[in-house]
C-alpha cells in the first residue's frame, strides 16, 4: 500500500531528505560499537565451544557405533613448556608401580588368570559415564579372583581442552599409590565420582585435589600431602602418559580382556553390568 506522509519514518531511520542530526549519528555510532561487541562475543563463545562440541560429537559417534572409543588422544599429551615450568625433573617412581618403567598399576589378585586392561583419561567424561555405571563390576570382578586390572593411564585431554588437570591429577594418584594399591584404587574412584565439566579444570588444583583425599580414609599423610603440593610424581606421570601415547589405543576409556576389546556402549547407551560381565567371561573362555 502507497505511503500517505512523504517524511514518516520507520523504526531507526532517518528522513532521506533531513541532514541527521548529531544525536541521531550517536545513537547510530552507539548501536554499531554494541552490535561490534555482540560480533566479538559471538565469535568467542564459538571458539569455546568448538572444543567441546568436537569432544561431544566423538562421544556420541562412539555411543552410536557401541565402540570402545570414546575421546580421541588427538594430542600427544606431553605438557608445554610453559605449563612445565617450576616442575620437578627427577624421576621418582612411586611405590607399587608395575609395567615397563613403572608406568602400569596393577590392581587385584597378583596371580588371577585373566587381566582386564583399563585405558582412561581423569578429564574425560565418558570414563566417568563407564566408572559410574560398570566400576563396581570391574571391582567385583578383581575381588573375587576372575582378573586381575593394569591401569594405564593417559593426559591428552590437558592438550585436547587446554589445561592441566589431567596431568596434575596423575601425579596426584602416584602419590595415592606410594600410598599402596588400595589407596590408589579408593582415590580414584572418588576422582571420577566427582569429576569437573570437561570444559573446567578443576584437577588442575592441588587444593582441591587434597580436599578430595579426606574421602579416602588413612590417604591424607603428611608424605601424601607433600608429593601433591610439591609435584613429587609429575615427571613420573609424564611419563606414564607417553607410555599410553605409545600404547596403540586412540581413545579412552577402552577396556580389553587379554588383549581382546570389550564392548562399552551399545544402543547408544553404556552396556549393563551383566552385559560386560558376559563379555569379560567369555572373553576369558569361562562360558
Amino acid at each position: 500500500m502507497a505511503q500517505t506522509d512523504s517524511t514518516q519514518t520507520t523504526a531507526g531511520k532517518q528522513p532521506a531528505d533531513k541532514k541527521p542530526s548529531r544525536k541521531y549519528a550517536e545513537k547510530i555510532s552507539a548501536r554499531q560499537r554494541i552490535q561490534e561487541a555482540q560480533r566479538l562475543e559471538r565469535l568467542a563463545a564459538q571458539r569455546r565451544r568448538r572444543i567441546v562440541v568436537a569432544v561431544s560429537v566423538v562421544a556420541v559417534l562412539a555411543l552410536a557405533g557401541g565402540t570402545t572409543l570414546a575421546i580421541s588422544a588427538a594430542g600427544d599429551g606431553k605438557p608445554s613448556a610453559d605449563s612445565a615450568a617450576g616442575e620437578p625433573t627427577a624421576l621418582v617412581v612411586p611405590a607399587n608401580a608395575t609395567g615397563p618403567d613403572g608406568t602400569v598399576i596393577t590392581y587385584g589378585k597378583a596371580d588371577a588368570p585373566h587381566t582386564l586392561q583399563v585405558f582412561e583419561d581423569f578429564r574425560c567424561p565418558v570414563c566417568k559415564t563407564f566408572e559410574s555405571t560398570n566400576g563396581e563390576t570391574v571391582k567385583k570382578l578383581t575381588d573375587d579372583g576372575t582378573v586381575k586390572v593394569e591401569y594405564h593411564l593417559a593426559a591428552f585431554l590437558d592438550k585436547n581442552l587446554g589445561g592441566k588437570g589431567s596431568r596434575t591429577a596423575l601425579a596426584a594418584v602416584g602419590a595415592a599409590l606410594n600410598e599402596g594399591v588400595d589407596k590408589f584404587k579408593q582415590y580414584h574412584d572418588v576422582l571420577y565420582a566427582n569429576q569437573p565439566d570437561e570444559r573446567e579444570d578443576g584437577f588442575g588444583s592441588v587444593n582441591h585435589l587434597l580436599d578430595l583425599a579426606e574421602q579416602v580414609p588413612g590417604l591424607k599423610t603428611d608424605a601424601f600431602v607433600k608429593a601433591v603440593t610439591e609435584r613429587t610424581y609429575a615427571p613420573w606421570a609424564a611419563k606414564v602418559a607417553e607410555a599410553f601415547n605409545s600404547s596403540g589405543v586412540t581413545g579412552t576409556p577402552t577396556v580389553k580382556l587379554d588383549d581382546k576389546p570389550i564392548t562399552l556402549f551399545s544402543a547408544n547407551r553404556p552396556v549393563t553390568p551383566e552385559q560386560f560381565t558376559a563379555q569379560v567371561k567369555q572373553a576369558a573362555g569361562l562360558q
